[in-house]
């Protein structure tokens, strides 16, 4: 053991003391996100440094287990530990950046009267938006029936609540694939901690999910995505297409937000070994420290890859002008209003 002490602190120090570039790589967080998490998961999480492996080494064994879906006995190699030394340490920090969860979720904002944000001003009173995604997980022959999705995939329906600025407010992971979004929903309004919608707020979601009271979804029937139209078609044609138009620009940020969770963590991209009630907690784990990095990090590269390659798209959306350039007969009675 002695031996190899020299070689641990030479490999985390080449992780975490040597350059932020090397750092992010790895641990995708700069040093000093890093020594904050740490200091949060000691102050608030109950981590503590034990005889042969301090904190820091702790954090980031489990971090890089996150980051780059690594086998215990690859992580082991590389950090000069044993396989069991590897489990016993993810199990304790995954159990430590679980306990502070309520200081890590966000509480959202609505949008105000006076918003001039362009995506968001059409929404008074909106809180973010609301969706699902499938993360792939390993269940036992006989759940595999339950968490197969419409596509034929095994994976549990993750159902996640983000603000404005792509921050998350809820998440619900552990549902099977097979289940609907709206049955998923349900579940969560009627939890004793579950999603909470204030009167007078709602999220925005998409048509798997009904349109009532905290929930605005889009009209049915009508283009939604105005690009799969053509580029002929893209103007919207009436009332009905200009508010889907809006719609999906601004509810874009959960999609938006799913994207960069799963690009900074390799973990939810394939499927783990690890017991469903565990890949449950690495799956909440995961949005947590999401938020963390997105609060602490001033430039993400993550982040600041999809926004250059939004560029485009935002520069085309600024040269197309929003209005109703056809009048079309409606089906809808106007008594109805």
């Amino acid at each position: 053991m002695i031996e190899c002490i020299p070689a641990q602190i030479g490999h985390l120090n080449r992780i975490t003391g040597v350059s932020d570039t090397d750092c992010i790589s790895n641990l995708r967080m700069d040093r000093n996100t890093f020594g904050r998490l740490c200091h949060l998961l000691k102050e608030l999480g109950g981590l503590r440094d034990d005889r042969h492996v301090c904190i820091e080494e702790q954090v980031a064994m489990f971090i890089s287990i996150l980051a780059h879906h690594k086998k215990n006995r690859v992580i082991g190699f590389d950090f000069w530990r044993s396989g069991q030394t590897i489990s016993l340490y993810v199990h304790l920090v995954l159990t430590a950046i679980l306990r502070p969860h309520a200081l890590l979720l966000v509480k959202p904002e609505p949008v105000t009267e006076n918003s001039t944000d362009p995506r968001w001003k059409w929404f008074k009173g909106c809180l973010g938006a609301l969706d699902g995604t499938y993360i792939s997980v390993m269940v036992p022959n006989g759940d595999k029936p339950r968490y197969r999705t419409r596509k034929g995939l095994i994976s549990t329906n993750t159902l996640a609540v983000c603000d404005r600025n792509l921050k998350f407010v809820y998440v619900l992971p552990g549902w099977e694939g097979s289940a609907a979004d709206s049955r998923v929903l349900r579940d969560t309004i009627n939890r004793v901690h579950g999603l909470k919608v204030p009167n007078g707020n709602y999220y925005l979601v998409d048509n798997g999910y009904a349109n009532s009271d905290g929930f605005l979804a889009p009209y049915k029937g009508v283009r939604y995505h105005l690009k799969e139209c053509g580029p002929a078609s893209e103007r919207p044609r009436n009332a009905a297409e200009l508010f889907n138009m809006r719609h999906t620009k601004a509810r874009n940020c959960i999609e938006r937000a799913f994207r960069i969770l799963k690009m900074r963590w390799g973990i939810l991209r394939s499927t783990t070994f690890y017991s469903v009630k565990v890949q449950n907690r690495l799956i909440m784990a995961c949005f947590l420290l999401n938020n963390f990095i997105r609060s602490e990090m001033i430039n993400d590269p993550i982040e600041q890859m999809f926004d250059n390659l939004d560029v485009g798209d935002m520069a085309a959306e600024a040269d197309k002008e929003e209005c109703i350039d056809t009048v079309e007969v409606s089906s809808i009675n106007i008594m109805e209003y």
